[in-house]
């Protein structure tokens, strides 16, 4: 049986209402062609760290209004949806003043329950070749700590976050718990879109033998920040089965977990992992 999925691309700007606006539209575009799960991209609704960081400290305590309108959009839409990600503190380390924050990506399912919560675990803290130059999201945001899969309706879900997409072996750790898809919200840069994204989402795919859901920003969000679009499906087998450009758009595929299974079957990487690799120790040759 197959079920379709989306990824959608946003061009996520300074108003709070008007990205949550625009959210709401893709979905509902995205659910009306069939989607029953759809990811955003990171910083859909707010972008930028230190206005995440001053949006959660204005929240009145226990209180979250960005995941009150996911809850809200899933149940209404009947669609299961990453949240791409959103600025969250649990409400036991909420200390005024509020300096850094999680970036959370967050799974809620069709009844609006949010079924997962992923802390992104490796924050982009580079130097790149554009009109922004420097990126520090440490200043703003906190280091995860666990890596999450779960399960929905098209199959075990494993989450990661744009710059995680260089660490493969937080991609093998979500393989050893059972994903058979990744959903990768990302903010990446025009710049490193350009050089890299094609070939790092091919081979998280094509490595693990899982469906790549990755669902980036592409355009213009204000005069120094440019994300590079191109959001894509990419099947077990590194196939792209679905790609844009720039600008707001969504991509649909179906999910064949009988196909994923048969890739599985007739090329068993996972099997084939040298034991004395598996723990990620070093491995010293030693000669006499």
């Amino acid at each position: 049986m197959m079920s379709s999925v989306a990824v959608i691309q946003m061009v996520s700007g300074q108003s709070l209402q008007a990205n949550l606006d625009a959210a709401a539209r893709l979905l509902r575009e995205a659910r009306d062609q069939g989607a029953v799960l759809a990811v955003l991209p990171e910083n859909f609704a707010i972008f930028g760290g230190q206005s995440s960081v001053e949006w959660l400290a204005a929240q009145p305590a226990g209180t979250h209004a960005i995941n009150d309108w996911l809850s809200h959009t899933a149940k209404a839409l009947g669609l299961w949806i990453v949240g791409g990600t959103v600025p969250w503190l649990p409400d036991n380390q909420r200390r005024a003043p509020v300096h850094k924050a999680y970036t959370a990506s967050q799974v809620f399912n069709a009844d609006g329950d949010c079924v997962a919560r992923y802390c992104k675990m490796h924050l982009f803290d580079v130097d790149v070749a554009d009109a922004h130059g420097s990126y520090r999201e440490s200043d703003y945001f906190l280091h995860g700590e666990h890596a999450v899969a779960v399960d929905t309706p098209v199959g075990r879900l494993g989450l990661a976050v744009c710059y995680d997409l260089r660490f493969p072996e937080l991609f093998r750790t979500l393989r050893a718990q059972g994903a058979e898809l990744f959903s990768l919200p990302s903010a990446f840069t025009r710049v490193t879109t350009d050089a890299h994204w094609w070939p790092l989402i091919r081979a998280r795919a094509i490595e693990n033998q899982c469906y790549v859901l990755a669902a980036n920003q592409g355009g213009w969000h204000n005069e120094t920040r440019e994300t590079g679009g191109q959001s894509a499906i990419i099947s077990p087998w590194g196939d792209v089965l679905a790609q844009t450009g720039m600008g707001e758009a969504i991509c649909l595929a179906s999910i064949d977990r009988q196909h994923l299974q048969e890739t599985r079957r007739q090329m068993p990487v996972h099997q084939h992992r040298h034991a004395s690799l598996g723990s990620g120790d070093a491995v010293t040759q030693q000669t006499e």
